[in-house]
């Protein structure tokens, strides 16, 4: 299983909560976030930039 630091999952939870408000939006266009997936991988991606221990990305 791979290994995310706390920080990571902390970020994950941040933009959870903001998807379930209705506050999360997606990067270019801007739109609204609906999923829940997409909202992790927000997350994740915000967590990476900060520095955060998050395994690389599947390509």
């Amino acid at each position: 299983m791979a290994k995310y630091s706390k920080k990571a999952g902390e970020k994950v939870e941040e933009t959870m909560h903001e998807m379930k408000e209705g506050k999360l939006k997606s990067g270019k266009s801007g739109k609204k976030v609906t999923s829940k997936k997409q909202a992790v991988a927000i997350g994740l991606s915000e967590a990476r930039k900060e520095g955060a221990k998050v395994p690389k990305k599947k390509s």
